[in-house]
């Protein structure tokens, strides 16, 4: 049975990566998408139904450009993974305001334009997924996170009002929302002293925070139901993460 072509962007580390590496044992053909192509190039993957292609998510010609091409050689895309993220803690009192549109450009813009670009061909096709990436800063307040939480916020919005707006053609529109997690994340973070606050809450959990590889799982459960069934939201952390 011929499988259908999974585009992930941010594939490059994190929860990206788990999910490649789980789909790629599964025997899906993939377009894996990051700035970063020689990360995903390093992963332990078996490249042969598996393409990967340098796009900035903030750009929308790039992904069309890269996803195009991809259903040239794949056929249409059944699913896609918009998990290509940024986070930048910081004070609002005291952050610089570029971090901010940093954030939104590529937290709320990115997962639009990727929506934008391979929605059409899905409610032609009455069929598709998108699982958006989002995080239980997207529910609930953190302390330093005033920025991120209004992009995932808004992740969590567009991704509800797109769903109401293509249920009726058999697409699914869905979300996961992991709470802290052992990824890269925190590593682009210039406040050292918001660095300080989060590595000492991570700590009144036993410093254990969520594992990368338990994210895909929950996007895998997610595309695995069948098409008339939508997982719509998935929130998942750490069990000592009380917050």
């Amino acid at each position: 049975m011929t499988k259908n072509l999974i585009v992930i962007t941010g594939a490059s580390s994190g929860f990206g990566a788990e999910m490649a590496k789980l789909f790629n044992n599964q025997g899906y053909p993939m377009l894996l998408l990051a700035r970063r192509t020689e990360r995903i190039k390093a992963l332990p993957l078996d490249f042969t139904n598996v393409r990967v292609a340098g796009a900035d998510v903030t750009n929308q010609e790039e992904l069309r450009t890269a996803i195009s091409a991809a259903e040239a050689e794949f056929g249409p895309l059944d699913l896609l993974v918009n998990n290509a993220g940024v986070m930048l803690l910081g004070n609002v009192t005291m952050q610089d305001s570029s971090q901010w549109q940093q954030m939104l450009n590529v937290n709320v813009m990115g997962v639009l334009n990727g929506i934008q670009v391979v929605l059409p061909g899905m409610i032609e096709r009455e069929h598709g997924t998108i699982i958006n990436i989002s995080s239980l800063a997207g529910k609930k307040t953190f302390v330093n996170h005033a920025a991120y939480v209004a992009s995932k916020f808004g992740v969590h919005g567009l991704s509800e009002t797109i769903r109401e707006e293509v249920s009726g053609h058999n697409v699914r529109i869905a979300m996961v929302a992991p709470g802290a997690a052992e990824t890269e994340l925190l590593g682009h973070t210039t406040d050292k002293q918001a660095v300080t606050d989060y590595n000492g809450w991570k700590q009144t959990m036993g410093g254990i925070t969520l594992n990368p590889r338990h994210v895909a799982e929950a996007v895998n459960f997610i595309y695995s139901m069948p098409q008339s069934v939508n997982v719509r939201e998935i929130d998942i952390a750490a069990t000592r993460q009380d917050s």
